[in-house]
């Protein structure tokens, strides 16, 4: 029985838990964080705020299309806010792209505070390859429960 499978082969859970992580770690009155995975998928740090700036599901495609051809990170604006985006990606997976979205925020502004928003993005990137790591270190545990629990059985 290997029960840690169903459980963390896909890199859609992969990012759910980065999201996850990421998530809990933020102030309340913190930056909106959006992580959208390789299917399309948005979740994002305060659902509510987010439905008020009523950013469309086709800008974020766009977004990630550029990304794609290797412009990042991406600095754009949508609705009066001014969104700063690249994709997230560990050492093993692809795991889709993290927006950072500043309401009432003008370029300029973001420009001025480039390096801070960069090193916000990177430690989500530091987040996602921990979590990978940890979750590469289950696998293996649970591998190893595995085939000791089948010489268990042929020994009984």
């Amino acid at each position: 029985m290997d029960i840690c499978k169903p459980q963390f082969s896909s890199d859609l859970i992969l990012t759910k838990e980065i999201a996850r992580q990421v998530f809990e770690v933020l102030p309340e009155s913190g930056p909106l964080i959006a992580i959208m995975d390789i299917n399309g998928n948005i979740q994002v740090s305060n659902p509510e705020e987010f439905a008020n700036l009523n950013i469309s599901e086709s800008f974020f495609q766009e977004v990630c299309v550029s990304i794609d051809d290797g412009e990042e990170p991406v600095i754009t604006n949508s609705n009066n806010c001014t969104i700063v985006a690249e994709q997230l990606a560990t050492e093993e997976s692809n795991c889709g792209y993290v927006f950072v979205i500043l309401p009432e925020y003008k370029p300029e502004t973001i420009l001025s505070n480039i390096d801070l928003i960069e090193t916000l993005l990177n430690q989500i990137g530091l987040i996602a390859q921990f979590v990978e790591k940890n979750k590469l270190h289950c696998e293996v545990q649970m591998e190893h429960y595995r085939l000791y629990s089948q010489s268990e059985a042929v020994l009984n």
